[in-house]
């Protein structure tokens, strides 16, 4: 990963000093086959240079000192596309791993994920594998990839694994509690997401992480996958950094984070670089 340029430097520091950056950043990242609809390309197009987003968007959040990451890659819905496009995608899920993990391991990230597993074809649960072994020692950043994945399908999973618990008798029903229900989830080991970033302008959250983004902030963007780079995810932080978040409290109870006297900084300190 290379170093960021001065420009960067600075819109990190700023945003590292401005407040909070967020633990752990859940991403749908959509619109690749729009974004190579536009460009009269085929729909692979799209996926290949939104893999050059997942590169440069997990740089930035290692960068900056994001500790979670997590990507909706796949879900368990996507199945349900023309099988040319799947067994591409499958494909080019297994190539840019190869590619990537060595990269992943040297700067420190750990490869992990969530889903239904056994439903990837081999080589890609092969490739998973080796990745998840080779980095599983590392303390930077965690990439949290979610393959053949859905919220009602970790929450389903989640409620059979407790009710075999009460059936069995290790465990009695007026003990379930978030905590428990939280702890069978697929991410039981993972904090829920500050800041749920989606992309392409749609404003839903498509089965992702129902549970577990109950108090996350939304960032939606019109910008599509292919085109989401780091001064993007800059904007979206400093976003959530002019936020309160009372989690059901009062803004009375809860105490004024330290917010910089400029707001838009990000946004300015790009426009004057690119002349917008």
């Amino acid at each position: 990963m290379a170093r960021p340029s001065s420009q960067d430097k600075k819109l990190q520091e700023h945003l590292q000093k401005n407040g909070h950056i967020p633990k752990h950043i859940a991403v749908i990242m959509d619109g690749n086959g729009r974004w190579a609809k536009k460009r009269t390309l085929p729909r692979v197009a799209g996926h290949h240079e939104g893999v050059n987003s997942v590169r440069e968007i997990v740089e930035t959040c290692g960068q900056l000192g994001v500790k979670y990451l997590t990507l909706y890659t796949f879900s368990t819905e996507n199945w349900n596309r023309p099988k040319d496009e799947v067994s591409i995608l499958m494909r080019l899920l297994v190539s840019s791993l190869r590619d990537e993990r060595d990269r992943l391991n040297k700067h420190n990230v750990r490869v992990t994920t969530i889903g239904d597993f056994a439903a990837l074809p081999q080589d890609a649960q092969d490739e998973f594998l080796d990745a998840i072994e080779l980095t599983k020692n590392n303390t930077g950043l965690t990439l949290i990839l979610a393959l053949s994945y859905s919220g009602r399908w970790d929450i389903t999973n989640s409620v059979k694994s407790i009710a075999e618990k009460v059936k069995n008798g290790s465990l009695k029903p007026e003990e379930i509690t978030d905590a428990v229900i939280t702890q069978h989830l697929a991410t039981k080991n993972i904090p829920d997401p500050d800041l749920l970033i989606r992309t392409s302008g749609e404003l839903r959250i498509s089965n992702f992480l129902l549970w577990q983004l109950a108090y996350s902030e939304m960032y939606v963007t019109d910008v599509l996958w292919p085109d989401f780079r780091r001064n993007q995810l800059y904007e979206a932080i400093e976003s959530f950094q002019s936020r309160e978040r009372r989690f059901g409290k009062v803004s009375e109870q809860i105490s004024s984070p330290s917010k910089s006297s400029s707001k838009s900084y990000v946004r300015r300190l790009l426009k004057s670089v690119s002349g917008i």
